[in-house]
């Protein structure tokens, strides 16, 4: 019963979920909203957290959030909202993605760049380890974790350590004024050079990237005056690249684009190295410049020709796991003898 569909599981109680855990012998796939899932992974039989869901802790006054994990994104975001507040990251939002499976895969968004990611933000998890022992982070303390920090380890360990079951999140005020600047006749290489100046000037950007068909995009936050100048003064310092024009109502998850038929691919790069990535690939999907990452779509089953460079290559969608260069030794033991102190079965075998 290891088969994608094969079995699903829905506990009502993290008691009930460590229960499962703790008497399975077979491998097991926690998934939230299941709108992660890289290839190879949700392959076991799945625990849905969907059920273990609902806040049990907000104070507004004091920028702080207690959630489960099988609260939908959607729902968490409208109730910060409701007080004029927000995650003090960007999620990478997917329709349908629960706040467990975003910190499971760490996903942030172009925010981070100002704000830093979702293991920012995070400040405490509560989860079931491979064993079936309930974990706090700050409560109760086990022998076997100890020394630890949990809530790094538990962002973007993608259901390998454990399944989470609640998280607690620093929240921020919703910027009084969001803008989006673009440059629309930029195509991806001369977009580089353009949003590169843009991240290295002391315009405070909280969000830079490319779309084919909408060129080069610049975020501005903050007190409206704030943004008024650094628009100036940006524009100023980008005259070169034509003239910077308003987007209104910029969906900037668009940036985490979906694969059109092929393969998705997300590449990481240093700044530097872009025109030649750039050159070795077909037209990017979009670029999300704030975090150096190409986003392309390539034929199902390719692998990318690239010239040799400091980053990685990964197939996010499509139907083999795909790693380019493969995962450094030193790095590959490290997360070995990681799953052996969290999960000394192997039965946790991914989430999304």
């Amino acid at each position: 019963m290891t088969g994608k569909g094969q079995a699903r599981m829905r506990p009502e109680s993290v008691e009930a979920l460590a229960e499962i855990i703790r008497l399975t012998d077979m491998p097991l796939s926690p998934v939230g909203g299941g709108t992660r899932l890289r290839p190879g992974e949700g392959q076991g039989a799945r625990i849905e957290t969907g059920r273990l869901s609902g806040v049990t802790h907000y104070e507004p006054e004091a920028l702080t959030l207690v959630v489960r994990a099988g609260t939908s994104l959607q729902a968490v975001q409208e109730l910060l909202a409701s007080e004029g507040q927000m995650l003090a990251f960007e999620p990478d939002g997917r329709a349908g993605s629960t706040i467990g499976g975003v910190v499971a895969a760490n996903a942030s968004g172009p925010r981070r760049v100002q704000a830093g990611a979702c293991r920012d933000a995070l400040i405490g998890v509560q989860f079931v380890d491979g064993r079936g022992e309930i974990i706090r982070n700050g409560g109760r303390v086990m022998k076997n974790v100890t020394g630890y920090d949990l809530v790094k380890l538990m962002a973007g360990s993608r259901g390998t350590l454990g399944v989470l079951t609640e998280c607690a999140f620093k929240t921020a005020p919703i910027p009084q004024v969001s803008l989006t600047l673009a440059l629309p006749d930029l195509e991806a290489g001369p977009a580089v050079a353009a949003l590169t100046r843009a991240l290295t000037g002391p315009f405070d950007v909280s969000g830079a990237g490319w779309l084919p068909e909408r060129g080069a995009l610049i975020r501005l936050e903050g007190l409206e005056g704030s943004v008024a100048i650094r628009r100036q003064t940006l524009a100023a310092r980008l005259e070169g690249f034509g003239g910077l024009v308003e987007v209104p109502g910029m969906n900037w998850a668009d940036l985490v684009p979906e694969a059109r038929g092929g393969d998705l691919w997300r590449i990481t790069c240093q700044p530097t190295e872009a025109p030649a990535l750039l050159a070795a690939l077909p037209e990017p999907l979009a670029l999300d410049w704030g975090g150096a990452l190409i986003w392309v779509e390539l034929p199902p089953g390719e692998m990318p020709v690239l010239p040799s460079w400091s980053g990685q290559a990964q197939r996010v969608r499509g139907t083999e796991p795909a790693l380019v260069p493969p995962m450094n030794s030193i790095v590959a033991r490290l997360n070995r003898d990681l799953r052996a102190r969290f999960d000394p079965r192997g039965i946790l075998v991914g989430e999304g």
